[in-house]
């Protein structure tokens, strides 16, 4: 088994996984179904191919900077008969980091590799309107599981927001993983509707998934601290007048 990690970052993503009609909401963090439409995009399927061998993958997604939600609203008119349409909510997070990673077969983890290094298909962040700021490979990793990939990827949120938070040594990040087996006593769990079935647009279909809510304590590479004062700076506001 192998996992494959992405970075998923950029100035607005959206992740629906109830959205309908002129209401377009988002997730706090990517969906599996989102996640592998960008697979799938890499690879050049088409709508109505099988997503059996994809949605089988072990999903997880850690959030490195959970960024801002914001509102839209969208006017559109008929293309024939210039009738206005109803206006359209959509709602996005705006300088979001995530790192993502799944888990399954070397041979597709290493082929969803290649795809994404020249994909088929621009990848997009949950919409087209919300393209990638950075690369999105971060490697193939063997002889792992899911868990350790999420918990030793280094802290990937932006360099201003690491330094907001320098008086942490470490940080701890939010993790959500596909279930397996019996969730922990005392660990939170939650159901999804974001497992695909089928991306046709005559009748996309999407099953419930079992997820698991964790954290990861992650080092913190722009942390300033002194020893024995709990990550506080010392501040001696005399120090300009020695030597005077």
């Amino acid at each position: 088994m192998s996992v494959l990690a992405l970075q998923l970052a950029g100035p607005l993503q959206s992740w629906g996984a109830a959205a309908r009609f002129a209401r377009r909401t988002t997730e706090n963090a990517p969906t599996k179904s989102g996640v592998i439409g960008l697979l799938a995009a890499a690879q050049g399927l088409e709508r109505d191919a099988d997503l059996s061998a994809l949605a089988a993958l072990r999903f997880g997604v850690r959030v490195d900077q959970p960024g801002t939600r914001i509102r839209d609203f969208q006017t559109a008119h008929h293309a024939d008969t210039d009738a206005a349409m109803p206006i359209s909510d959509r709602y996005y997070l705006s300088d979001a980091v995530f790192v993502a990673a799944l888990q399954g077969g070397d041979d597709l983890i290493t082929e969803l590799a290649q795809a994404l290094r020249a994909p088929r298909y621009l990848p997009y962040l949950g919409r087209r309107s919300c393209p990638p700021s950075r690369p999105l490979d971060l490697g193939v990793h063997t002889d792992t599981e899911l868990e350790g990939v999420l918990a030793n990827q280094p802290w990937r949120a932006s360099e201003w927001y690491q330094k907001k938070r320098r008086h942490e040594a470490t940080v701890a990040l939010p993790v959500l993983m596909d279930a397996r087996g019996v969730t922990p006593r005392g660990a939170l769990g939650d159901t999804m509707r974001d497992q695909p079935l089928s991306f046709d647009p005559r009748h996309r279909r999407y099953a419930l998934r079992a997820v698991h809510h964790t954290t990861v304590t992650i080092a913190n590479p722009h942390a300033r601290h002194t020893p024995g004062n709990r990550g506080v700076l010392a501040h001696d506001p005399t120090s300009l007048l020695d030597g005077a």
